[in-house]
């Protein structure tokens, strides 16, 4: 009987399957691996896409209520100017009236007086009737004016804040959340036109604070404004940033005005503005800054439209570094909603410059 065969085992072979299972294994790790992070990379992009989208429309909301608002408004209007032109319309028929009387009566005394009182009244309605053409033609220009903030009473004190220097150097923040102590009210306010913005009740109080700055300042001392949202923008009486004595009444005026006619719009960027004060010659012995949060840019651009407050706040900590030395800092914070940390780093800066904090009361000044 024949003898089968065995073929021998080749330890070659077997190293070789051993090579190729491992290999495979390792392929199979690393696209779980690549997988893994294109996942969570989605995930990321996803949540900050559902944010602007969130913001967006809450924003297109808000402009649909405004333009219903509007449009109610320019019919109540309509319906008045005809009511008015209506009783014009009998007035004259009234007036006409009259004459063929006064003709037939020869013209009587009474009949005269009747007249002239008929003419008057129809004069005065003819100017409420374009009145009220002019005031519908500007609402649905502009949209409804606001009535700008006044404060009550003279009051002329600001306990703590230190407004001596020879160079005083004004930093007013006109970012878009200076319209309002709300995110809602904010977002409301600054889809509105540029007329509307300069009207709001914060702004208003914001531009209040800077004339009572500059009047209550000592006669020596000279001053440069600065406004500031994504980019700082000097407010001159000239051509040329310069410092002006406050005692020059026309240059003050005429930087005021200009403060005035000017709109909160975009982010805040404390770094540019700290910047141009560092590179002002002669630098600044005194600066107030009146804002009324942490910023939301910084020096390089941005590369989501959201920040939370801890980017807001390595922001702040970025841009005080680029504060002139050896300057105090005064800080006049309006302070809106969610933003905590807001307070107790401006608070901070103002310790360590040697300047003073304040957040002043909603009816000053």
């Amino acid at each position: 009987m024949a003898r089968s065969s065995r073929r021998p085992i080749s330890n070659f072979n077997l190293s070789f399957l051993d090579i190729m299972f491992c290999g495979f294994g390792a392929v199979v790790l690393l696209v779980l691996i690549i997988n893994t992070n294109i996942i969570s990379s989605r995930q990321e992009r996803v949540a900050d896409l559902r944010s602007e989208f969130m913001q967006q429309e809450m924003i297109n909301r808000l402009a649909s209520e405004r333009l219903e608002q509007l449009q109610q408004e320019f019919a109540e209007v309509g319906d008045k100017i005809e009511s008015q032109q209506k009783s014009s319309a009998e007035l004259a028929a009234e007036i006409r009236r009259a004459n063929s009387l006064i003709t037939e009566k020869s013209q009587g005394e009474k009949g005269k007086k009747q007249i002239i009182s008929l003419q008057q009244e129809l004069k005065t309605l003819e100017k409420d009737v374009q009145q009220l053409a002019r005031q519908k033609a500007d609402e649905r220009e502009i949209g409804r004016r606001i009535r700008p903030f006044e404060g009550e009473g003279n009051r002329q004190y600001f306990t703590g804040l230190k407004l001596g220097g020879s160079r005083v150097l004004i930093l007013v923040d006109s970012s878009a959340s200076m319209l309002d102590y709300k995110i809602v009210d904010i977002i409301r306010r600054k889809i509105l036109n540029d007329s509307s913005r300069r009207s709001a009740p914060k702004w208003r109080k914001t531009v209040a604070a800077v004339e009572w700055l500059i009047a209550n300042l000592p006669a020596q001392s000279s001053i440069q404004l600065y406004n500031f949202n994504t980019a700082a923008t000097a407010i001159t009486s000239g051509e040329k940033a310069a410092w002006i004595p406050v005692t020059d009444s026309p240059s003050v005026d005429t930087i005021l005005s200009k403060l005035n006619r000017t709109a909160p719009i975009d982010g805040t960027n404390l770094y540019s503005v700290f910047l141009k004060a560092r590179t002002i010659v002669p630098q600044p012995d005194n600066i107030i800054l009146l804002t009324d949060g942490l910023p939301t840019q910084g020096k390089g651009r941005k590369k989501s439209r959201t920040i939370n407050g801890k980017g807001r706040a390595k922001l702040f900590e970025h841009a005080i570094k680029q504060l002139p030395a050896k300057v105090p800092v005064n800080i006049i914070l309006f302070p809106i909603e969610g933003d905590p940390l807001a307070s107790v780093l401006f608070w901070k800066l103002a310790i360590d410059s040697g300047g003073s904090f304040l957040t002043p009361a909603r009816d000053w000044p």
